[in-house]
């Protein structure tokens, strides 16, 4: 096979299924770049067995500049061919790929060679039904990913935790994800899913990967869902993923019903001074900061404490107070986190018990964003 591409656009495709692609793999031949070279487009894929993303160059755009000379299919050490890519030249790049699947990559007066492997030795990807697929806008996937995989667990001591549980039923998409000691969960209106039912958990290291890959060009995502697998279309890229096997935990009995005190705030103010109030909790071996409200003479003052460095104290601008008067303890990097998932709008914190798990919620949008954290025993 030989091409030549603009380098550009080659990069740019790289990057892409270069996140599916590790070092620490039991297949030594998955930490190669597979190349498939037809008469109309170059096809990049990359795997590391859970992953596997394809990116696809077609060859009839004149963006592309893609000129094909022959075709033919190849897999090269991705680290290697990725730097040296990265490194050439000019503007332009042509592959050779020659007898013994020794392949040469040329810019200007820059040569290189490398070794490859035969492409048929490399894994075929899964198969994936278009039969029921779905189709989400991109920025609200994209948008549905960081608030919900925030909360997914980095403990594989229970490995269902470490995916988002994901439940489409009467046209809605309902994401959750918890690692026992906060949840995230966001509902989608899906009008275009008509009858389709799935109940499926994908891992949240494979959706922080999507999501990177989402870029602000794609429209839409086309979403489709096989027995162990999840295939997300986006533009040219496939991206692959495997789903976690096992029963999710009921999550929706933790959300309280109902509340003793509430309160709003504008979030990017609290995300300030909880930041502040942080900075010396994170001294302190439990990293906890301490919230008072008193509704009696309707303040909310935050404690943060390091017995080392010294202490914080700060009274919060809000814009309603309601209900009982509390104290709670909380990590702060865990409100920080859900803070950042709400973005600039308002937001309603209600409380049940000084001990029990509190919900935070978008004042605008209370039906389909809620977060969940369980507060810190101090005494």
């Amino acid at each position: 096979m030989k091409f030549t591409i603009t380098r550009a656009t080659f990069i740019k495709s790289l990057n892409d299924v270069s996140r599916a692609i590790t070092s620490k793999t039991t297949i030594p031949i998955l930490t190669n770049l597979k190349m498939d070279l037809t008469d109309n487009a170059l096809i990049l894929t990359g795997s590391d067995a859970d992953i596997s993303i394809e990116s696809k160059i077609d060859a009839t755009s004149e963006q592309n500049d893609l000129q094909i000379a022959s075709t033919g299919s190849i897999t090269v050490p991705a680290r290697f061919f990725t730097e040296i890519v990265k490194r050439l030249p000019e503007k332009t790049m042509t592959v050779d790929v020659q007898d013994n699947f020794q392949t040469v990559i040329t810019s200007g007066s820059s040569e290189f060679k490398i070794n490859g492997l035969d492409a048929n030795n490399y894994p075929r990807l899964p198969e994936v039904s278009s039969e029921n697929a779905l189709t989400v806008p991109a920025d609200v996937l994209r948008q549905l990913i960081a608030q919900t995989v925030i909360a997914v667990s980095t403990q594989e001591s229970r490995p269902i935790l470490t995916g988002v549980h994901i439940q489409i039923e009467k046209g809605k998409m309902i994401a959750v994800a918890t690692d026992s000691h906060r949840l995230a969960q966001r509902t989608l209106e899906l009008p275009s899913a008509g009858d389709a039912s799935y109940d499926v958990i994908i891992p949240g290291k494979s959706l922080n990967e999507l999501g990177r890959t989402l870029t602000d060009d794609i429209d839409n995502v086309e979403i489709r869902f096989a027995s162990n697998q999840v295939l997300f279309i986006a533009g040219n890229t496939l991206f692959y993923s495997r789903l976690l096997e096992g029963n999710y935990p009921d999550t929706s009995r933790l959300i309280p019903t109902s509340s003793t005190t509430t309160i709003e705030f504008d979030a990017p103010t609290l995300l300030s001074a909880i930041g502040r109030a942080s900075l010396l909790s994170h001294e302190s071996s439990n990293n906890v900061v301490r919230l008072n409200l008193d509704t009696a003479s309707q303040t909310a003052t935050i404690y943060g404490n390091s017995p080392d460095v010294g202490n914080v104290e700060e009274a919060l601008q809000f814009q309603k107070l309601e209900g009982d008067a509390l104290e709670i303890s909380f990590n702060p990097d865990y409100m920080k986190d859900a803070l950042q998932g709400v973005g600039a709008t308002s937001i309603e914190v209600a409380f049940t018990a000084p001990l029990r798990p509190f919900t935070l919620v978008p004042t605008e949008d209370k039906e389909h964003f809620i977060q969940l954290i369980t507060p810190v025993r101090t005494f």
